[in-house]
């Protein structure tokens, strides 16, 4: 693995993801999370949402790093073998957590839904810059 390439295959990739983690998960269904507001930050914690924000940023940078890291190590940089990883991995763990959680955390049914689905692209997205960066 040349390491600039996979350098900037995470760069494009948490990048792009950021976007659609604010969109599926912020922005989509965003007047569905008011259904529910004592589970969450109470306007006044801007600091602590801040806060937040960057550790989910980094967590995020973590994820793709490590996927497109486990793409190039299993030599599955092809398109079809980098989707299908993808989706197993979606199929597999995130999907469950997200629906275990749905069911036992107060969420609307349309936020569990956004967050599944933001997961799916992040992945996707994740197997498509492995593949164009490293394949």
């Amino acid at each position: 693995m040349d390491t600039l390439w996979y350098v900037a295959a995470v760069a494009v990739a948490t990048l792009i993801t950021s976007f659609t983690d604010w969109y599926f998960m912020g922005v989509m269904f965003h007047d569905k999370y008011l259904t529910h507001p004592e589970i969450w930050r109470s306007q006044g914690q801007v600091k602590g949402e801040r806060l937040a924000i960057a550790l989910s940023s980094l967590v995020g940078l973590f994820s793709s790093a490590m996927f497109i890291h486990i793409c190039d190590h299993l030599h599955l940089l092809d398109w079809h073998p980098a989707i299908a990883l993808a989706l197993g991995c979606w199929f597999a763990v995130a999907l469950p957590l997200l629906v275990i959680n749905g069911l036992f955390i107060k969420l609307h049914p349309l936020n569990t839904l956004a967050h599944a689905l933001g997961w799916l692209v992040r992945l996707l997205v994740c197997a498509a810059c492995a593949h164009l960066f490293l394949g």
